[in-house]
């Protein structure tokens, strides 16, 4: 593959099959969902694509980028209308099927690139049964990373960010897209969504401590209009500022997984603990 240009899409099986083993894979997770009445529904699939370019524009021939996958599993938005959703049992079967793909193709370190809330539960039960199905084979590791939570502080209320943390077509998502993408973005439109009071234990858009509890509601169950948090304080060089920490933890995460020993079986067959110095 020449350098600069690590675009899956763009290769020939041939080429893909020579490099594989030695490239991690990185397969960005979006969404199509609304955003609010202030942002585009492609918004999940737009930003985690330009953050995962960013990356692979840095770093050269060291991994392989796939196409977004641009449907995620977001049943809890349907009612607003915008939605197109794949089920949680589903969206883990498309996950399982599209890695055990490229494990075929030969590739042994995969980067889930997540870029939806909504996609993390189903990815996670992904991973557990591509564990029980590979582990013992082919032993590849195989991680869901989510942006924002790479990014750490950078999501959860830094300066300059005047919010808490990401939440749904919020401050965060609000200001990426003004940076990314500001012909999708209808500011006089951008109001805080009435929700529920607090209950002192479960955050309704990341905005409290996890504390143990956890609840789910459908959307319009949460928030008035579909939005989160306070989408009005956005701005694009809140965007930019976001758009770039993103990119770098990112980068600087790569660049740690493409190390990563690929985990061995700790017990012999009998069942006791191995040696790990033999």
């Amino acid at each position: 593959m020449e350098e600069g240009n690590m675009l899956y899409a763009s290769q020939d099986y041939v080429t893909i099959g020579k490099e594989a083993a030695d490239r991690v894979v990185i397969v960005p997770l979006g969404a199509i969902e609304q955003h609010g009445p202030h942002l585009a529904v492609s918004t999940d699939t737009d930003i985690v694509t330009l953050v995962a370019m960013g990356a692979e524009q840095k770093m050269g021939d060291r991994i392989v980028l796939c196409p977004t996958l641009p449907f995620g599993s977001s049943h809890h938005h349907l009612s607003f209308g915008g939605t197109m959703s794949l089920s949680p049992a589903l969206y883990t079967q498309v996950i399982v099927d599209l890695v055990s793909s490229l494990l075929q193709n030969g590739f042994r370190r995969i980067v889930l690139l997540n870029g939806h809330g909504g996609n993390i539960t189903p990815v996670k039960q992904a991973l557990a049964l591509l564990g029980n199905t590979y582990d013992a084979s082919l032993q590849p590791n195989i991680v869901l990373a989510t942006y924002w939570e790479l990014a750490g502080d950078v999501f959860a209320g830094a300066v300059p960010m005047e919010s808490p943390a990401l939440s749904h077509a919020c401050e965060y998502e609000t200001s990426l897209m003004l940076h990314l993408f500001p012909e999708k973005v209808h500011m006089e439109r951008a109001v805080r969504a009435k929700r529920p009071g607090s209950n002192g234990y479960t955050g309704w858009e990341d905005d409290e401590p996890y504390r143990g509890v956890a609840i789910f509601k459908q959307t319009a169950f949460i928030s008035g209009n579909g939005s989160s948090g306070e989408p009005q304080l956005a701005t694009a060089e809140k965007g930019q500022h976001l758009y770039k920490h993103a990119v770098e933890s990112l980068v600087t995460f790569l660049a740690s997984f493409s190390t990563w020993p690929f985990l061995q079986n700790l017990r012999d067959k009998n069942g006791k603990e191995r040696d790990q110095a033999s």
